[in-house]
């Protein structure tokens, strides 16, 4: 059997399609992200700004193509953080399925972090000792603690690199008022998370797709000159390595990072804010160590949705 997820984020547009066989094994048969940046404008506003929309339902015009082509017998959808918050989150989702014919599923922030850690799952082998595992969306980033056999505990914070972006306006290059601003604000929101971590101890942090895979990518270019990541779904950062990576975003402008490698566009202005929340979580944390995982919540939904038949 042949299913296709659909995983809307606020920043990219994500499709896969996997073959599944009788065991409820899978192997990818086609992969996919576009950027749209839905939060473009209006998240902090709570809507979808005209042209993020117009972009959304074009990037599903142009799945619904490829999803024809390899013909699956399922199709889910999932929508997150920026079409969950929006006040015309509701009209994306009906003109979605009037122009593409796709059933959006609307998840909440708990759901989520559930299906984010079943796609780590797959992705790293956990062992009993508890991780806390971090997915930085364009809308939300989404926390779980956990190892291999349950959730210890998750939460969703409206705190995505884009949403940040909005809220912050961060000049070019940043300056250090607003880093310590910025600063203050994320150790105050993540006020709980670490109140957990104090709790269940988690020994490493696994930063799930997305920002983590750029900052490998730039790591890669930088200290290997190649990608480090091109043939692996999975990475343990050297931390001196990612902190000088960290040393050098944070105060470069637009410009100097528009020809950074590895650097995709579309994050060349959320990559300040997404590092810098990354270095308050491993500060205020104490955690050492770090990993990436390539798998995330696309992966996880085609878990949940192969263990529900």
């Amino acid at each position: 059997m042949r299913i296709a997820i659909l995983d809307l984020g606020t920043n990219t547009f994500h499709l896969l399609i996997a073959s599944v066989n009788k065991r409820g094994d899978w192997k990818k048969v086609f992969k996919s992200k576009t950027a749209v940046k839905l939060g473009e404008g209006a998240i902090h506003q709570n809507e979808i700004a005209p042209i993020p929309f117009k972009r959304g339902i074009r990037a599903l015009l142009h799945y619904k193509k490829i999803i024809a082509i390899h013909k699956p017998e399922k199709v889910f959808a999932f929508a997150t953080s920026a079409i969950r918050g929006a006040k015309n989150g509701s009209d994306f989702v009906e003109m979605a399925k009037e122009k593409t014919g796709i059933d959006i599923t609307v998840i909440s922030g708990d759901k989520e972090a559930e299906l984010i850690y079943l796609g780590v799952r797959q992705c790293i082998e956990l062992g009993e000792s508890p991780v806390l595992i971090m997915d930085i969306g364009g809308g939300s980033t989404e926390f779980i603690i956990a190892n291999r056999e349950k959730i210890f505990w998750k939460h969703s914070y409206n705190i995505g690199a884009a949403r940040l972006l909005e809220i912050f306006k961060p000049s070019d290059p940043l300056h250090l008022s607003e880093l310590k601003k910025t600063e203050k604000f994320l150790s105050s929101e993540l006020s709980t998370m670490i109140a957990a971590v104090k709790k269940y101890a988690p020994d490493q942090l696994i930063g799930s797709s997305g920002s983590f895979d750029t900052f490998a990518e730039m790591i890669g270019f930088q200290f290997y000159n190649r990608n480090i990541i091109a043939n692996t779904n999975k990475y343990n950062f050297k931390m001196e390595e990612y902190f000088h990576l960290h040393e050098k975003i944070l105060f470069s402008t637009i410009a100097q990072r528009k020809k950074m490698k590895g650097l995709v566009k579309m994050r060349v202005d959320m990559i300040v804010l997404a590092t810098i929340c990354t270095a308050v979580v491993l500060r205020e944390t104490g955690i050492k160590k770090m990993s990436l995982s390539k798998y995330a919540l696309k992966e996880g939904a085609l878990s949940a949705v192969i263990a529900n038949g």
